[in-house]
């Protein structure tokens, strides 16, 4: 049995690697504050998608990480997967930067504890949002890759504070592999999504749209509705994970992607389509909707043996069933 640390635990991509984590067989200390717009669940009111008290192997810690990192020295930790993290959707994004830019904080305490405790190995958890956003514009953007960013020459300027504080953690990572031996590898997430996740994102909050207003003439959507993001289902970037994890120690960067291009608004009418109807679908121009066009190059990927099994349609499929049901 593995003894695992997941900061952020709570948070949607924590209860996910957590449940894989406890099916497997693994002892998870988990750390999650549930700090309000943050969308972590209080395992005490239950987890969406299973219970993970009903298993003696995990350990639950309602405290802010950085509170635990002061407290807590085990240095008996097999692998660590670092997600805490101030995040809550574009509107946290772009109306509150400087709420973000606490993330600085986290990332620094956890890696000054890790030295320390030395882990057997970390998952750490940067973003898609450290793209240079030159590469994502309208009038020229292309499919993101790893070696876009590269420390010693060139970084491009990332997406926000969001962007630039998750950066710095990747940094971090790799100096503590330089100096100090620590294995990591860092992720870059694009959009997950999944039935349980919090409204603030794009997904169930366009499912969720699409299903109330089944038989309507209209269904909006953020923005212009033409932003493309590239959508993975989070069972897809647990399997990514937990496949590619033991593959890298040096803390190079691995996308978790599906290389596909879909806009809010071909995204929405896939929605209405599964709900049955087909409305016109209106942007809302007035609402945040950050880059033009943001998806991740699967070459990578794919070389570490890795590629997305869940496309979009049966991932909305898959979310309008359970919202008619379960929620």
């Amino acid at each position: 049995m593995r003894k695992i640390l997941v900061t952020g635990a709570a948070g949607f991509v924590g209860r996910h690697i957590t449940r894989r984590l406890l099916e497997t067989g693994d002892e998870v200390h988990a750390v999650d504050n549930i700090a309000p717009l943050g969308g972590g669940i209080d395992p005490d009111k239950g987890w969406p998608l299973f219970n993970p008290l009903d298993y003696a192997s995990f350990h639950f810690y309602r405290e802010d990480c950085r509170d635990f990192f002061n407290r807590v020295s085990d240095d008996d930790f097999d692998c660590c997967f670092h997600l805490a993290a101030v995040v809550g959707g574009r509107l946290v994004i772009e109306n509150n930067p400087l709420a973000v830019a606490e993330d600085l904080s986290i990332d620094a305490e956890y890696w000054r504890w890790a030295v320390k405790a030395g882990p057997g190995r970390t998952a750490c958890f940067s973003s898609s949002a450290v793209y240079p956003v030159e590469f994502q514009r309208r009038a020229s953007y292309e499919l993101l890759k790893e070696d876009m960013i590269d420390f010693g020459k060139s970084i491009g300027m990332p997406d926000m504070t969001y962007g630039w504080a998750k950066l710095t953690c990747e940094y971090l990572a790799r100096l503590a592999y330089e100096k100090h031996g620590l294995k990591s590898i860092v992720y870059r997430p694009f959009s997950g999504y999944g039935e349980d996740q919090d409204d603030a994102y794009p997904f169930p909050s366009i499912c969720k749209r699409a299903l109330a207003s089944q038989g309507a003439s209209t269904l909006t959507v953020w923005g212009t509705g033409e932003q493309m993001r590239d959508f993975i289902h989070i069972e897809d970037c647990v399997d990514g994970i937990l496949q590619t994890l033991p593959l890298i120690d040096n803390a190079e960067a691995v996308n978790l992607s599906t290389g596909i291009f879909t806009s809010f608004k071909q995204f929405a009418r896939i929605a209405a389509d599964v709900c049955g109807y087909s409305p016109k679908i209106v942007g809302l121009s007035d609402r945040p909707s950050g880059v033009f066009a943001r998806a991740g190059d699967t070459s990578k990927q794919r070389k570490l043996g890795f590629a997305p099994k869940i496309d979009l349609r049966r991932g909305i499929e898959r979310a309008v069933e359970y919202y008619k049901y379960c929620s």
